[in-house]
């Protein structure tokens, strides 16, 4: 079974960075991201990348967040710059398996932006 371990959430002031990782225990992949959730709110899209490099962002991260995948470490990343309050959540990874399309979730990490 397939596990995602997320890190590098934390509390960061407004205009901070912080970047997340995120490893897969096995399987080789065809694409991983990220997804957020803040309080009382539906899981949302941040990145994901595929593995031929195609990367898709939600509007309100881009130019601010670099996703990037280490394909020998299994391991997806997250930079996160100029953070603002409004990001704050619950930041989970994916993964979807090459070979079976299942798709794997991580258990969450937490980004609170606040001065």
């Amino acid at each position: 079974q397939v596990q995602l371990v997320e890190s590098g959430g934390g509390l960061v002031q407004p205009g901070g960075s912080l970047r997340l990782s995120c490893t897969a225990s096995e399987g080789i992949f065809s694409a991983m991201g990220w997804y957020r959730q803040a309080p009382g709110k539906l899981r949302e899209l941040v990145a994901t990348m595929t593995s031929d490099g195609n990367t898709n962002y939600a509007d309100y991260v881009k130019d601010r967040f670099t996703i990037s995948i280490d394909y020998g470490k299994k391991t997806v990343y997250l930079e996160m710059k100029s953070l603002k309050p409004e990001d704050t959540a619950v930041y989970y990874c994916t993964a979807q398996r090459i070979i079976t399309r299942e798709n794997y979730w991580g258990q969450g990490t937490q980004v609170t932006v606040s001065s």
